[in-house]
């Protein structure tokens, strides 16, 4: 919480947009472009983004779909757009063991896995091209800052956001750099920070927009950027596949290798947040899936050139929350608008904030300002981002019901055979925090030291994400309670977190005095899975001082 008694500078906007990855910037040209169509030059939107540069947070595979990208900006490709290595084929490996695999015939992979007419990209310059696009449109970009607070009005709606801070030492003391965040005020505000956005938590509580839904579902996204030897590079090839390790130890997820243009690959592991083994290192995991021979074969001898984190939100269009709100709206991954079963979020986050500008934009043309944007909800349903969500509304809950091999022959039969039209809705109510099984019934993986060479431990993986915090600032890491991690989460479930933080932030270390829970905040890659798998719901992830965590690049 900021300090009441220090004065703040304040800003006023039209809209103010917290988030600048696809939605939030989406959003923001939308508007932008309506604004100038209807002649009103001094319509002002702001895009706040805690990254040090817009794209620096952003991670993911990517294969992106363009049909929100052809809606936005038609012109894409003459305004040079990263989209330039066309997916040219798709194979879906089931990994049977450590050495052996099969690979699924064409006609056997769910359709929504088919990827003729979309892209291969790195979603981080996409995010950075959408930026450059929006500064063009005159757009107020802020990178660097932090949305750290809401502001509301006394009638109970949002009025805008504080700013986080800067230099606040960790004792809460103000060091000689210290800088009062802003109060940017803005008719709406639209909130697009990612999967798991503190903000949007905070307003999912007050305005209870999850009570008529299921409960959310996350995954863990881990990827590396590798570029490999010529002869093992396939342009536009699109890899996807399931089975080992996972199958292991009960768990389920996936993983992705595609084939980008100078000779890199994108690979990568999602590990759904249900998982029940408190030993599972998710870092590990993805590890050892890389001494497979399938993927061995196309990394082996080449160079890893980064690694990154991230949660991402998975439930789909059941677990959806109520997305409007007095003053606001939700959008984006913030709001859980991921198509699991495509694998794909960009073009539906995209889509998102679009529609909600158009919403926001009417509004405001009609004189309204801090009421419920209605008119999004029905803009949404009226869509075709609602028919794809609708298509795959039983994707996550039948995996995670059924198991992953009578989930996943669900899957392909509503598809490929009903079109996405099952004539009944599957619901998955067990939060993620609630699955895990205590450690003294649960198997223990074995994994093996890293070779430097093809498998890496954890810090030297964090030293190449270029993440850094600013020294001596309060922890983004809260512990509503600090015992809980050692007389509870120890004896219990072994202490979790120190094997699903995939950036080694939390340690369980032994002195004269007994065990202490150890945080190194310092290593905090953003992903936020500490947030969501804490059994005792004990870790809030609230945002650092604007312009720490990673730095990616070409991620």
């Amino acid at each position: 919480m900021q300090d009441e008694q220090v004065e703040r500078e304040s800003m006023e906007f039209d809209v103010v947009i917290v988030g600048g990855g696809p939605a939030g910037l989406s959003a923001a040209i939308r508007l932008r472009q309506l604004a100038i169509e209807a002649g009103l030059d001094e319509f002002m939107v702001c895009v706040v983004e805690k990254g040090s540069e817009f794209g620096a947070h952003t991670l993911s595979g990517a294969v992106i779909e363009p049909r929100a990208l052809d809606e936005l900006i038609p012109d894409w490709k003459a305004k040079g757009a990263p989209l330039k290595v066309p997916a040219v084929e798709d194979r879906v490996y089931y990994l049977n063991s450590a050495t052996r695999s099969m690979k699924v015939p064409h006609a056997l992979v769910p359709t929504p896995m088919h990827n003729d007419g979309n892209y291969i990209v790195s979603l981080g310059n996409v995010v950075r091209w959408l930026a450059e696009q929006a500064e063009e449109l005159e757009v107020m970009m802020f990178p660097g800052f932090t949305g750290s607070d809401i502001l509301y009005n006394d009638d109970g709606s949002v009025r805008g956001i504080l700013t986080g801070d800067m230099g606040v030492a960790a004792d809460g003391s103000h060091k000689p750099s210290y800088e009062p965040g802003y109060e940017l005020v803005a008719k709406y505000t639209l909130f697009a920070e990612g999967s798991r956005g503190h903000l949007g938590k905070r307003l999912i509580s007050r305005f209870s927009l999850d009570k008529d839904s299921d409960p959310q579902h996350y995954g863990i996204g881990l990827k590396e950027l590798w570029e490999v030897k010529p002869e093992n590079h396939e342009p536009g090839v699109v890899m996807h596949g399931l089975g080992w390790p996972l199958t292991e130890t009960g768990s389920t997820g996936g993983w992705w290798l595609y084939h980008d243009e100078n000779n890199q690959v994108s690979f990568g592991l999602v590990i759904d947040l249900s998982y029940h083994n408190p030993f599972i290192s998710t870092f590990d995991e993805m590890q050892r899936l890389k001494t497979h021979p399938v993927i061995r074969q196309v990394l082996e001898g080449g160079k890893r050139i980064s690694y990154g984190a991230r949660a991402l939100t998975k439930g789909g269009l059941n677990s959806l929350p109520k997305l409007t709100f007095p003053g606001g709206l939700l959008i984006g991954d913030d709001a859980g608008f991921l198509n699991p079963s495509k694998i794909k979020g960009t073009h539906t986050s995209m889509k998102s904030g679009m529609l909600a500008a158009e919403a926001v934009f009417e509004a405001l043309q009609a004189g309204r300002q801090h009421d419920e944007v209605t008119a999004f909800t029905t803009l949404y349903k009226e869509s075709w981002l609602y028919q794809d969500n609708y298509a795959s509304r039983n994707f996550s809950p039948a995996i995670h019901r059924m198991g992953l091999l009578m989930g996943g022959g669900f899957t392909f039969l509503e598809h490929n055979l009903l079109g996405g039209k099952m004539p009944f809705t599957i619901h998955d109510n067990a939060p993620d925090y609630d699955q895990l099984e205590k450690a003294s019934h649960a198997y223990k993986p074995d994994y093996p030291k890293p070779d430097g060479k093809l498998t890496f431990d954890k810090l030297s993986s964090v030293f190449i994400s270029n993440t850094n915090h600013a020294e001596d600032q309060p922890t983004h890491l809260k512990l509503t309670d600090p015992t809980v991690p050692i007389l509870v989460n120890l004896p219990i479930y072994a202490e979790p977190a120190r094997l699903y933080c995939p950036a080694g932030v939390y340690e369980v270390v032994s002195d004269a005095e007994g065990a202490k829970f150890v945080i190194n905040a310092q290593n905090c890659v953003h992903c936020k899975t500490c947030d969501i798998k804490d059994p005792a719901q004990n870790i809030t992830w609230v945002a650092p001082e604007g312009g720490g965590g990673p730095n990616y690049p070409n991620m």
